[in-house]
């Protein structure tokens, strides 16, 4: 190796310089800067309009706003920014500087999963530290925007949906309107069908059948026991200065009223037991004011006095009758719709299923109006609770900043394996040259080589001059050695300082 000293100095320089060069032109030191967002979801207001307001998912909103993050219209927008100085760039290397940005940014979860780490590396350190304040204020700035465009979005979408659906409810109603026009009479008011309604309405009529004949035989019993009852009190059983007791149609007056009262507190006014009751009053009314009139002919002297179990028996006649002439009101009437009901028997099944039809369209129609707008009210509570409260809070756990060092591999670390990797080449050069190029330097290893024994050497006599060649040889040697070494560690000096543009 000594021998071939030279080559492996030779190597050494060649390796050094070329690291030099790599150092200089490719080599550039680059800067990290970096900064920590924690996104606070945990608020109290969120638990307390659960189920009031809409509240989507904000924990995945913001794992996925930090995903994407690093797309191609946020980088846009980052270097349209003056703070950048990346405006004036041409269209070429305004694309080639977009993909740079998009594989050298990371966004990404940093301990905790709401706390995210924003880093890039830029050869200029203040370039860096901008980038990253940009990309925290996009952040929390896009978060903030975004959930009030999908805000937005939504109340237009629901908006559109509720008059699609209120056209719809509307042409709905109308055809159910028109329908129960064109079949009136024929739609009953309550949710049964044709046959139950047939059913219900014979029986009602079978139960007032009954009531009328109950009442017909209580009716018929009174008129007899009225028949055996004496009218008047005997003379001998009057009590002197007796008032006259109350006539017969009085008395009948009195029930019929009553069983008006009884009768308007069930039904109408146009009911026709209504009308019956009220033409039995007018005629037992113009009856007494005949009895009172031929009273007054008379000088004011009236029958004799009634008698009292006579009165009580009329009366409950005349409650009988009253009855009994209701009952038979409610009847004729509840056979009218049945046979009415009977006669169109053919069409009520067909009208029937259509209104059915009709009811369920206009019910799931109404049905999805009434859930989109009562989700169009939670989602607008829920967007003033985001204009007027923070559902996420966005903090800046450790602001950008620049670390004073490069990153690794910086220059000097380059620079220092380029030296180690020179010294190396040198040895190695000279090594294999040896390997290749194998030379004898004593009778052992001539023997060793050739295998045959050595008879005997001749020593190799230096002089004077060829000595002092040999040593100028070695000073030359030593002196590049050296040489190498100074320049490597002015090198080092050099890129220690950051001297290197």
């Amino acid at each position: 190796m000594w021998q071939r000293r030279w080559i492996g100095l030779a190597a050494a320089w060649l390796v050094g310089l070329i690291s030099m060069l790599a150092v200089t032109l490719v080599i550039r030191d680059r800067y990290e800067a970096s900064a920590r967002v924690f996104v606070d979801t945990q608020t109290v207001l969120k638990p307390l309009m659960t189920g009031l307001a809409f509240q989507p998912d904000v924990d995945q909103q913001v794992r996925m706003l930090a995903r994407t993050l690093i797309s191609r219209p946020n980088i846009e927008q980052l270097i349209q920014s003056p703070r950048v100085g990346l405006t004036h760039l041409s269209n070429a290397d305004r694309e080639r500087t977009i993909d740079r940005l998009a594989k050298e940014i990371r966004v990404a979860p940093s301990g905790d999963a709401n706390l995210f780490a924003i880093t890039y590396r830029d050869i200029n350190n203040t370039r860096a530290q901008v980038v990253v304040e940009e990309l925290v204020a996009l952040f929390v700035t896009s978060g903030v925007s975004d959930k009030q465009r999908d805000s937005e979005q939504a109340r237009k979408f629901l908006d559109d949906q509720i008059k699609s659906y209120e056209a719809k409810l509307t042409e709905s109603e109308n055809r159910l309107k028109d329908f129960k026009l064109r079949n009136f009479g024929l739609t009953g008011t309550s949710n049964q069908d044709y046959f139950a309604r047939m059913s219900t309405a014979t029986e009602e009529v079978n139960r007032l059948r009954v009531e009328l004949q109950a009442a017909e035989q209580s009716r018929d019993a009174l008129r007899r026991e009225l028949s055996q009852e004496e009218p008047t009190m005997p003379v001998e059983a009057m009590v002197p200065g007796m008032v006259a007791m109350q006539s017969e149609t009085e008395s009948r007056l009195d029930a019929q009223r009553r069983q008006l009262d009884d009768l308007l507190r069930r039904y109408t006014d146009a009911h026709p037991d209504v009308t019956a009751a009220r033409r039995s009053i007018a005629q037992l009314e113009q009856q007494r004011r005949s009895e009172l009139e031929s009273r007054k002919a008379t000088g004011g002297r009236g029958p004799a006095p009634t008698s009292p179990v006579f009165q009580r028996i009329r009366v409950a006649l005349a409650e009988a009758e009253a009855k009994v002439a209701s009952l038979r009101g409610q009847l004729g009437a509840q056979q009218s719709q049945l046979e009415q009901a009977r006669a169109m028997a053919g069409r009520m099944p067909e009208v029937e299923a259509e209104l059915a039809q009709l009811n369920r369209d206009y019910d799931v129609v109404r049905k999805n109006y009434e859930q989109l707008v009562s989700r169009r009210e939670s989602a607008s509570l829920g967007e003033k609770i985001d204009l007027t409260t923070k559902v996420a809070d966005f903090r800046v756990v450790e602001p950008p900043r620049v670390s004073p060092t490069p990153a690794k591999p910086s220059r000097m670390m380059v620079a220092v394996l380029g030296m180690i990797a020179a010294i190396g080449a040198g040895l190695a050069a000279a090594f294999a040259l040896t390997q290749v190029f194998p030379t004898v330097q004593d009778t052992r290893g001539l023997r060793e080589v050739t295998g045959r024994p050595v008879l005997g050497s001749v020593s190799l006599v230096i002089s004077p001059e060829r000595a002092d060649v040999v040593q100028r040889d070695h000073r030359l040697f030593w002196g590049g050695v050296a040489a190498f070494m100074l320049v490597q560690l002015v090198w080092l000096i050099v890129v220690k300082q950051q001297l290197l543009p």
